[in-house]
């Protein structure tokens, strides 16, 4: 495995070379690089320094990633499939189209450091139980302190008592929605223009302080100077031993940066919670789409051996046959071998790939089998329906069906627009299907494939009365 320097990996990418595969460059610092579409497949890439870089396109698959760091990183459309992320760092990567498919993500919460008081809450030890006690103790003094001066207000003898009880509440609750309101405006640009959490939590501290004062000099004056002079006349001797007013300034500055706190706190979870999620999604989208994959249909080998025999003995017998067979073998072919074409095709491709194949068969077995295909509204050849899905059906009727017959066998294939369904029927004139009858009488990969592509939006069932067919209910999409 070849090895790297920052500078190297600087020049490359200059040059317009982008290929480090099998790359050692562990413990580098890779902070800031613009690494759109660079290969870094199969190389040791442990403990590499990749915050703030831009990783779009980047193919990472294969690699060894454990404890880097990726934090504000973008990795839009990034491979990192197969690649180990134990103790990885992905706080505020952008993963949006990411592949995350058989990779061993990290199992460490970002958020999950020593300076997290949430995750003091949440130990075990002796820690998080004092922790826990002091922020209990704190709600239970301030509640009582709200049922105190509840009873005060209600039970005064006075009414210049209750009054100054009234205006005390009042400048608390006001100063708490002050407080709160300030705090939510200033943590989004507090946090956008200062990385540093301490020079956050600092300027939040004078702006509130300045605010809180603000607001009980204007109090004061409106309305507590009248109240307290008016008490004061009533009951000179009342005795107020009031704490210096700074000391009740630290209550709005201790609430807001506690608020200031969980509000970066829950935006953190929040954005680990949609990472786990969209991580969760795309492994579900790679692992359906591999089950699609390893359900689209494999031409029966058997089938291909038949064929092949059958054009065999007509080389001889009869060239013309031989040749048609051969062109339609490779029609069929073309189709199945179609790389480009998506999940769904048009029903009429779909109906001419069946087509095809039955001619094939019709070779084989010649007079023995007929078939029909059956269309009543042409606009339905335009609506997208899965590929592969008719040809096992009409498959299995000719295995199970046709060939258990002496007698010359027809293979009917309708299509049919049912209320909200397309209905697609494929009949045959062979034994009944066994009773009870199954579905998964041959055609369990069908019923898969509809339930990974429509969930419980598509059905099939088997039917030996009237006739003996296989039907196919899928929603209707027009």
């Amino acid at each position: 495995m070849k090895s790297a320097s920052r500078d190297q990996i600087y020049e490359d990418l200059k040059n317009a070379r982008s290929n480090f595969r099998k790359t050692e460059i562990t413990g580098m610092d890779l902070s800031g690089m613009d690494l759109s579409g660079a290969d870094f497949r199969f190389s040791d890439l442990s403990g590499v320094n990749f915050s703030n870089s831009i990783l779009k396109k980047t193919n990472l698959s294969f690699s060894n990633l454990d404890d880097a760091n990726f934090e504000n990183a973008d990795l839009t459309d990034a491979n990192l499939s197969f690649s180990s992320l134990v103790e990885a760092n992905l706080t505020n990567a952008k993963i949006a189209g990411a592949n995350f498919s058989f990779s061993g993500i990290s199992k460490r919460n970002p958020t999950d450091r020593f300076a997290s008081l949430t995750h003091f809450l949440y130990r075990t030890g002796w820690f998080g139980t004092v922790i826990g006690i002091f922020i209990g103790a704190f709600i239970f003094y301030g509640v009582s302190a709200v049922i105190y001066f509840t009873h005060q207000i209600l039970t005064a003898s006075d009414p210049r008592l209750a009054m100054l009880n009234q205006y005390i509440v009042g400048n608390n609750i006001s100063g708490g929605i002050i407080t709160v309101l300030i705090t939510n405006w200033l943590s989004g640009p507090l946090e956008k223009y200062f990385k540093a959490p301490w020079i956050q939590h600092l300027t939040l501290s004078l702006i509130v302080g300045i605010g809180y004062l603000g607001l009980i000099t204007f109090s004061y004056f409106q309305f507590g100077d009248k109240i307290i002079s008016d008490v004061l006349e009533k009951f000179p001797n009342q005795v107020t031993n009031s704490a210096p007013w700074y000391v009740y300034v630290l209550c709005p500055i201790f609430v807001a940066n506690v608020f200031h706190y969980f509000q970066k706190q829950g935006k953190q979870l929040t954005l680990i919670i949609t990472e786990q999620e969209l991580q969760l999604s795309e492994l579900e989208k790679s692992k359906t789409k591999a089950e699609l994959e390893a359900l689209q249909a494999k031409i029966n080998p058997h089938f291909l051996y038949n064929s092949l025999n059958s054009i065999a003995s007509l080389v001889h017998l009869d060239p013309d046959k031989a040749e048609q067979m051969t062109l339609l073998l490779s029609k069929l072919f073309r189709y199945v071998t179609n790389k480009k074409a998506d999940y769904f095709d048009s029903l009429d491709n779909e109906l001419e790939m069946v087509a095809t194949y039955l001619e094939i068969e019709q070779v084989r077995f010649g007079d023995r089998l007929s078939f029909k295909i059956i269309v009543r509204d042409e606009t339905l050849r335009n609506i997208p329906v899965p590929r592969f899905l008719i040809q096992p059906v009409v498959e299995n009727a000719i295995k199970h069906g046709i060939a258990r017959i002496a007698d010359r066998g027809v293979i009917e294939v309708r299509v049919t627009k049912e209320q909200n369904l397309l209905r697609i029927t494929v009949h045959d004139n062979g034994p009944s299907f066994p009773e009870p009858i199954s579905g998964g009488y041959g055609l369990q990969s069908v019923q898969n494939k509809l339930k990974l592509l429509y969930g419980g939006k598509a059905a099939v069932s088997l039917q030996n009365i009237p006739l003996k067919q296989v039907i196919l209910d899928l929603p209707f999409t027009p």
